[in-house]
């Protein structure tokens, strides 16, 4: 008996020194990484919540919401935002949890989302606004379609998912969300974990094509790691399914522009099920399909995503003439 508890006592203390040592090596890797890449942008603070944005040109408001585990720097790197910012006033804001911005203990549903932009936008001046959301940013922005739609004119929807699916990556990559557990694994196994699979995970949403040199280069991936980020890309995994069911119910209710553009070879959002579907659904939509590309269209067909925002922008002119 006096053995057992021995040992067991040695492997709670090992155990511990393990865990502290995780918890140090995610700390110091994450100050490594905002060392390395600091703020771009500006802040401001929206119901307590302060967010981290960049804005760019001059002219019609275009907001850019980013998707699951990216941040302002996505949009940057694609090349879309130098295209766009010649003809229209660009806001790019970190969602709640990545790059710089804060995510406070809360239930982040695309309406929450929403409801966070609406007012963020408010602040900076903007009343009406077309929307250009990618991946899990598509959802955002069809909330904010819905919930405003004084203030959106038109929506671009790049690689979205909108319907319920069965989905490995949301069992995969949902545990870092569990409250306590995920607390832990955050700063201890999550980040070295993540730091093994990131290449492989990247190279999935590019392909079929190969991850452009420009988004290898200058992308920073590392604040991807960071443990505040893992926990907002796994809430959002985790809600992924749950709140598509209660979204596509009021898809039908959008009466404005809406411009679906997809790559035919997206692994990640199957276009049929997907993107094909939604238009389907939306009276006033029109879809994009561009083959040979994947899920990160804005980068590998950035013509193709910059056309789909000046037809959207000219519908928009055109309806209200």
């Amino acid at each position: 008996m006096e053995y057992a508890s021995s040992w067991l006592q040695s492997l709670k203390s090992w155990s511990l020194r393990k865990s502290r040592s995780g918890s140090l090596y995610a700390v110091a890797k994450a100050r490594e990484a905002e060392q390395r890449h600091p703020p771009i942008g500006s802040f401001l603070t929206v119901d307590g919540v302060r967010l981290h944005y960049v804005e760019r040109g001059q002219g019609e408001p275009l907001v850019l919401i980013h998707g699951n585990g990216t941040m302002i720097q996505d949009f940057l790197v694609s090349g879309i935002v130098d295209e766009l910012a010649k003809r229209y006033r660009i806001i790019i804001i970190d969602r709640p949890g990545y790059g710089y911005s804060e995510r406070p203990r809360a239930l982040w549903t695309p309406r929450a989302h929403a409801t966070l932009f609406q007012k963020a936008l408010q602040q900076l001046g903007v009343s009406q606004a077309v929307v250009l959301g990618h991946s899990w940013g598509t959802l955002v922005a069809v909330a904010l379609a819905l919930q405003a739609p004084q203030l959106v004119r038109g929506l671009v929807l790049a690689s979205g998912y909108y319907f319920p699916t069965l989905r490995a990556d949301v069992i995969l990559f949902s545990p870092p969300a569990i409250p306590v557990v995920g607390d832990a694994m955050r700063y201890t196994i999550s980040p070295v974990i993540s730091r093994l699979l990131l290449p492989g995970l990247i190279k999935a949403m590019f392909a079929p094509a190969s991850v452009p040199d420009r988004f290898d280069r200058e992308f920073p991936k590392e604040l991807m790691l960071r443990p505040p980020q893992l926990r907002a890309s796994a809430e959002d995994a985790a809600l992924m399914t749950p709140v598509t069911v209660e979204l596509q119910e009021h898809y039908r209710e959008l009466k404005l522009p809406v411009v679906i553009v997809a790559g035919a070879d997206d692994q990640i959002a199957d276009v049929g099920r997907q993107s094909e579907r939604l238009h389907g659904e939306i009276a006033y939509s029109e879809l994009i399909v561009v083959p040979g590309m994947g899920h990160m269209i804005h980068h590998l067909a950035p013509g193709q995503v910059v056309g789909a925002v000046d037809r959207a922008i000219g519908k928009v002119g055109a309806r209200a003439a």
